[in-house]
């Protein structure tokens, strides 16, 4: 049975009022605290108090202070005035004082209840007032790609018609032309002695023989697939300077006692790939490491050994690596697309490993975009997006999101597909 706190305290003033309950040795963690506008307890076991106020007080707008072993309250009377007791005089009987605590209650569960529904009305209306934003930006771009679709079918229309002009135009002049010739040569006809022999009328409508020739075409030589009209060549260019360049910077002080494989960084890029496919990942990165001495600039070192290091949980280095070969490959060009798409696939997955789905489905999506028919990544991305909090979500449909990419080789970790591409 519950004993009943009778060595308290309290203190009074025109507007306020203090107790001072002591706890008894009892840890502040197990206090439990009920108050109404009449009606006060506090229970920690065993001890109990209750308290049935003399006079209600402003339950909102009081608080409770726990510590040095006390608890203390203060409390603002609905009604300035001195109260003398702090006890109502219906605290003896039982009857009142169960509808006290009973009334107090129900009061207190209807509060809560419109604190919920006052919580939920302005989230409600925040949603109403973010839809209706979303709807005006979307009405206006909307607009604004009308507007453009107008202008250009305008600019086209006239171009059209200024095109028309000009073959009327010249139309006109080659008929006057043609007349002109007829002209001359029946008043040339004419002049020629009788049984003379005329010579032949030219084929043709307009009576005008046009010399044959031939035409010389030459092609333009190539070193991308893509034909020149749909091609950045300036950005092809750049990116094959590049690579010649990555090739030739071989800046390593080299060692006498290495053979010329193991100065050749094409001979550690294969080393390194035949570590990584037996599963020797730590062996993988030394190779890739020092083809990365002898080449720093070749992009395809770095995603393979940010490979490795996803293999091995180290995600801060695999992030690295894959951003560092992520900046080697610029320009973006067709020639590097493949390579483009596995280290954001690989940094994208270190991302989600460490459990920044923002960061990560980005990159994912990034990759989707250079190729978007790509099932396996479309399938990945959503399980991804399903890891999003609803507020993660809200934010990043406001960044705008496309996707699209293919994975190699996919294993799970905690529920999300990770990345193991092949090398």
């Amino acid at each position: 049975m519950p004993l009943s706190v009778k060595d308290y305290t309290w203190e009074e003033t025109d507007s306020l009022l203090w107790i001072t309950i002591p706890l008894k040795g009892v840890n502040a963690k197990k206090v439990d605290i009920f108050s109404s506008e009449e009606y006060l307890k506090v229970n920690y076991p065993p001890y109990f108090f209750e308290c049935l106020l003399a006079a209600p007080v402003e339950d909102c707008r009081g608080c409770a202070q726990i510590g040095d072993g006390v608890i203390i309250f203060k409390l603002i009377k609905k009604c300035p005035g001195f109260w003398k007791n702090l006890h109502s005089s219906d605290s003896n009987n039982k009857e009142v004082m169960k509808n006290k605590r009973d009334e107090a209650l129900l009061k207190y569960q209807k509060r809560l209840e419109d604190e919920a529904n006052e919580k939920n009305d302005i989230k409600r209306e925040h949603g109403k007032t973010a839809v209706n934003e979303m709807l005006k930006i979307e009405q206006l771009e909307r607009d604004r790609i009308a507007k453009i679709k107008d202008e250009e079918r305008k600019k086209a229309t006239e171009a059209l018609e200024k095109w028309k002009e000009e073959q009327r135009s010249l139309a006109e002049k080659e008929k006057e032309k043609l007349l002109a010739e007829n002209k001359s040569k029946t008043q040339h006809s004419k002049r020629k002695k009788p049984g003379s022999i005329f010579e032949s009328e030219p084929k043709g409508k307009s009576g005008i023989v046009r010399e044959s020739g031939n035409i010389t075409v030459k092609h333009t030589p190539r070193v991308f697939p893509t034909p020149t009209r749909e091609s950045q060549a300036e950005q092809e260019e750049t990116w094959l300077k590049k690579q010649a360049e990555a090739r030739n910077a071989i800046q390593l002080s080299l060692d006498n006692d290495l053979s010329e494989k193991e100065k050749n960084p094409q001979w550690l890029l294969d080393k390194g790939n035949s570590y990584f496919s037996s599963g020797d990942f730590q062996s993988a990165i030394n190779a890739y490491t020092c083809a990365i001495h002898l080449a720093p600039k070749l992009p395809t070192l770095y995603s393979n050994r940010g490979a490795c290091h996803l293999k091995l949980n180290n995600l801060f280095k695999c992030i690295e690596d894959c951003s560092k070969a992520l900046d080697l490959m610029y320009p973006p060009v067709q020639q590097n697309a493949s390579s483009r798409a596995r280290a954001l696939v690989r940094r994208g997955t270190a991302f989600c490993m460490l459990e920044m789905y923002i960061e990560g489905l980005k990159d994912y999506e990034a990759a989707l975009l250079i190729d978007p028919k790509n099932e396996a990544i479309q399938s990945d991305a959503q399980r991804i997006r399903k890891k999003l909090s609803p507020s993660q979500t809200s934010y990043y449909r406001q960044q705008g999101q496309q996707s699209g990419f293919d994975l190699g080789t996919i294993g799970i970790v905690d529920g999300l597909f990770v990345d193991t591409y092949r090398c």
